[in-house]
């Protein structure tokens, strides 16, 4: 009787398991519209005839399978998503082929298995971008839908904000031979190791700290300050005064807003009455016009061309705060004076006190008796 029947259906015989053998191809080559949330999960998808199989073996749900790429000795596991693959053949998530070495139409050992639920899991983000997400565990919550199981050494991607990640899976409890677990429907912890490429970043941002306060002198200097400065003739870190020789170059006590020249000259130019009038008699005036000022001026552009004076209007617009720099390439101005805002209730420096009003006796037109 023993040579009638299978091991399999033998009392005490162990029991079956899956074992098919495909060709792999990834996702991308699936007929039909892409599915981009399946390349960025850990589901595979496997011909009808395999669905038969598992269901006259009666595998329990859910179907987990061991991967394996007997010619590179890599093995990790994936779970299930559809059976609408051509017969011989099975799809999976390319960050699976790279994990296993695979090429397109290499041939794949499938084994259906069985995996503890998770319970710890410790990832390491491939990139220091990972770290511009605000809530990452929320988002990897959203990420592990896509898959049925973690095994360690994997390295699996997912998309989020149209970028692409990769994460490692460094540890996994409880961790038993296979070095895998169930991320369906289970209560799991999740720890981060640092990026990779952080600590270097973190290295190489003190470097240039260091040398840029090396440089600085006082330390005060702000990025670019000290070449800045030696384009100026100034010691690094240095303030520009009124005195200083790019002062000097563009006349800055002449435009200055504080400056009683500029004023003047604002005054002179926003006139209505600056050139000479005319006299009846032959005789010409004796008395000619009065010069235009000789000092850039406020509402006055340089560029402005000769006999063509600036409306009144424009002038008044601009007569007030700091006044158009005509700089050549290359040049910076920082010597504008800095005011502090005046609190409530308090006068401007310079401001006389406001002297009482109608202290006279008055006059009456009665006479007095």
């Amino acid at each position: 009787m023993e040579g009638i029947y299978p091991p399999s259906l033998r009392r005490g015989g162990a029991p079956r398991r899956f074992d098919e053998y495909y060709r792999c191809y990834p996702v991308a080559m699936l007929p039909g519209p892409d599915r981009n949330n399946v390349n960025y999960g850990g589901k595979v998808i496997m011909p009808p005839s395999a669905l038969d199989k598992l269901t006259r073996l009666h595998i329990s749900y859910p179907m987990m399978f061991e991967l394996i790429n007997g010619t590179k000795e890599t093995m990790t596991h994936a779970g299930v998503l559809e059976f609408i693959a051509e017969e011989g053949k099975i799809y999976v998530p390319f960050w699976l082929m790279q994990v296993l070495a695979l090429e397109p139409g290499d041939l794949l050992q499938v084994k259906s298995t069985d995996l503890p639920s998770g319970a710890f899991i410790k990832l390491q983000a491939q990139s220091t971008s990972f770290l511009d997400i605000s809530d990452p565990k929320a988002v990897l919550e959203n990420v592990f839908r896509n898959y049925s199981c973690l095994t360690t050494g994997d390295v699996f991607t997912f998309e989020y904000n149209d970028q692409t990640f990769d994460m490692a899976v460094l540890e996994v409890k409880p961790d038993t031979e296979k070095h895998a677990i169930v991320v369906l429907e289970t209560d799991l912890e999740v720890d981060f190791a640092t990026p990779v490429g952080y600590e270097e970043e973190q290295a190489k941002m003190k470097a240039a700290a260091a040398a840029a306060k090396s440089k600085g002198g006082s330390g005060t200097s702000t990025p670019g300050s000290s070449s800045a400065a030696g384009t100026l003739g100034l010691p690094a870190g240095g303030i520009l005064h009124s005195q200083g020789s790019m002062a000097q170059a563009i006349n800055y006590a002449s435009i200055a807003p504080e400056s009683a020249e500029a004023a003047a000259g604002a005054k002179a130019v926003s006139s209505n009455f600056l050139l000479g009038g005319q006299k009846l008699s032959s005789k010409r005036g004796s008395k000619a016009p009065t010069p235009s000022p000789s000092t850039p001026a406020a509402g006055m552009s340089s560029n402005q061309p000769a006999g063509r004076p600036v409306p009144p209007a424009a002038a008044a617009r601009r007569r007030n705060g700091p006044q158009p720099l005509r700089l050549p390439p290359g040049k910076l101005f920082f010597g504008y004076a800095v005011k502090p805002v005046r609190k409530r209730g308090e006068a401007a420096p310079g401001d006389e006190p406001e002297k009482p009003r109608f202290l006279g006796q008055g006059q009456t037109l009665r006479a007095k008796k």
